[in-house]
C-alpha cells in the first residue's frame, strides 16, 4: 500500500525522500522493524487479555501438557506472528507480485489451520485439538494450490539465455540475449551442473503431465516442513530462533535469485522479480525475533500450532519459490533431526515390541529436544546448542552456491 503511494507520488510529484521506496532493502528494512514493533506491543496485550481470562474463570489450562510449570502460560501466541508478518509486507511490498500474493495467501491459509488447532484445545478445553487428517487435508490443499498457481501461471518463470564463454558475456546475455520461459527446473546442491528437472524423474513422461509429478513435489514438501516445524516447537524459543535464522538465509537466496548478475555468476536459476520476496523474509524474522521477546526461557507466552504450523509452512513455499527446496534438509536441518528422531522412535519401538514382545526406545524422549532435558540439560542450553547449529547449518547452506 504505502509502496505504491510512495510510487505515485514520486512519478507525478517528484518529492525528496520518496523514491527511497523503489530500494527493496530500505523496504526490506522498515518492514522489518515494523515487523519487530508489532510483535512486541501486540504480544504483551494478548498475554495481558489471556491471564485476565484465565483468573476470570479460574479453570481454564493453558500451555503444554504434562509441564505444570507451564501449565498457565498463554499460547495462540501465532496470532501476533501472522499479524507482524502480514501488516509489514501489506505496506512496503508491491502488492501486484504474484509470488507476494502467493505468500500472504499462503501464510493466511495455514495459519487457520493453526488458529483452529489452538482454538478447540483453549477454549472448547479438548486437549485433541482438530483432528489430524483435517490438519493434513488443510496442509494438502495448500500444497495443491501452490503447485499449480507456480506451475501455471504466466508471472512465474525462469530466465534463460545463450551459453556464453566468458561471466561477463553471461551477465550480458542475461540482460539483452535472453527468454523468460515456464520451467520445473530447480537448482541441486553440491554438483557443478546443478539444474534438476523434475518432469525427467520420471522416464518418458510428456510435457503435459509434468504438472503432476511437480504440484505432488510441492505438496509432500509444504505439508511435511510444517509438521516438522510444529514437532520442534517443544521449548522456549526453539521454534522461533531457529526459524529466524532460516527466514534470513532465505532472504539471502532469495535477494540472489531476483538478481541477474548474482545469479549469473553463481550460476543459479535467475527468476525475475523474486526479490520482493525479501521484503516477505524481513518481515517473518522480525516476527520471529519479536516473539523470542516473550518466548524465550522462561516463556510467557507459546506461538502454539498457529505459530508453528505458519512458520513451517511459510518456509517450505519461500525454498519452493525460489528453486532451493533441495536445501531444506540442510537448512532445516534442526527440523529434520526433530522429526526423524520420532520416526525412529516409533518405528523402532513397534519392531521391538513385535519381535521380542515388549517395546523398547532409542532415545529417552522424542522429539530430540527431550531427550536432551531427559538427560539432564537445562532447556536454555539445549535451545542455545540447537541455534548454534542452525546457524551453522545456514552457513553452509550458503556455502553451497559456490562449494560444487
Amino acid at each position: 500500500m504505502l509502496y505504491a503511494l510512495f510510487q505515485y507520488i514520486h512519478e507525478t510529484l517528484s518529492w525528496p525522500g520518496t523514491g527511497v521506496f523503489k530500494y527493496i532493502s530500505f523496504r526490506a528494512a522498515v518492514s522489518a522493524i515494523l515487523s519487530l514493533l508489532i510483535t512486541i506491543v501486540l504480544g504483551k496485550k494478548l498475554i495481558d487479555y489471556f491471564h485476565a481470562q484465565e483468573i476470570k474463570e479460574g479453570v481454564r489450562q493453558l500451555g503444554l501438557e504434562g509441564q505444570q510449570e507451564k501449565a498457565h502460560t498463554p499460547t495462540m501466541g501465532g496470532v501476533v506472528m501472522i499479524t507482524a508478518i502480514v501488516v509489514p509486507t501489506l505496506l512496503f511490498a508491491e502488492l501486484t507480485n504474484t509470488y507476494i500474493i502467493l505468500l500472504l495467501m499462503a501464510t493466511l491459509w495455514i495459519g487457520s489451520i493453526g488458529f483452529l488447532d489452538d482454538y478447540i484445545k483453549v477454549f472448547k478445553q479438548n486437549k485433541k485439538g482438530l483432528a489430524g487428517k483435517l490438519k493434513v487435508f488443510g496442509q494438502v490443499s495448500l500444497g495443491l494450490i501452490v503447485g499449480l498457481v507456480l506451475y501455471f501461471h504466466d508471472d512465474v518463470v525462469v530466465r534463460e539465455v545463450r551459453v556464453p564463454t566468458t561471466a561477463t558475456q553471461q551477465v550480458e546475455a542475461a540482460l539483452t540475449d535472453f527468454k523468460d520461459v515456464k520451467s520445473t527446473k530447480t537448482n541441486v546442491p553440491f554438483f557443478k551442473n546443478n539444474e534438476l528437472d523434475y518432469r525427467q524423474l520420471i522416464p518418458g513422461l510428456g510435457q503435459q503431465y509434468a504438472w503432476i509429478v511437480y504440484v505432488l513435489i510441492v505438496t509432500f514438501i509444504i505439508t511435511a516442513v510444517s509438521n516438522a516445524t510444529n514437532l520442534t516447537d517443544g521449548l522456549d524459543g526453539l521454534a522461533a530462533g531457529t526459524s529466524a535464522i532460516i527466514g534470513t538465509t532465505l532472504a539471502v537466496l532469495a535477494y540472489l535469485s531476483g538478481n541477474v548478475i548474482f545469479s549469473q555468476y553463481l550460476n543459479i536459476l535467475y527468476i525475475p522479480n523474486v526479490g520482493e520476496l525479501v521484503v516477505f523474509c524481513t518481515a517473518f524474522v522480525g516476527a520471529c525475533v519479536g516473539f523470542l521477546w516473550y518466548n524465550t526461557y522462561p516463556a510467557q507466552i507459546f506461538m502454539g500450532d498457529t505459530g508453528s504450523l505458519t512458520i513451517g509452512g511459510i518456509i517450505a513455499v519461500l525454498a519452493i519459490i525460489i528453486r532451493k527446496e533441495l536445501l531444506i534438509p540442510l537448512l532445516c536441518g534442526i527440523f529434520l533431526i526433530e522429526s526423524l528422531s520420532v520416526i525412529m522412535q516409533v518405528l523402532y519401538f513397534k519392531y521391538t515390541r513385535q519381535r521380542y514382545g515388549v517395546g523398547t526406545r532409542i532415545f529417552k524422549m522424542t522429539p530430540m529436544h527431550h531427550h536432551y532435558q531427559k538427560l539432564g540439560l537445562h532447556e536454555a542450553k539445549i535451545v542455545t546448542r540447537f541455534w548454534i547449529i542452525g546457524i551453522l547449518l545456514a552457513i553452509f547452506t550458503l556455502t553451497t552456491l559456490k562449494l560444487r
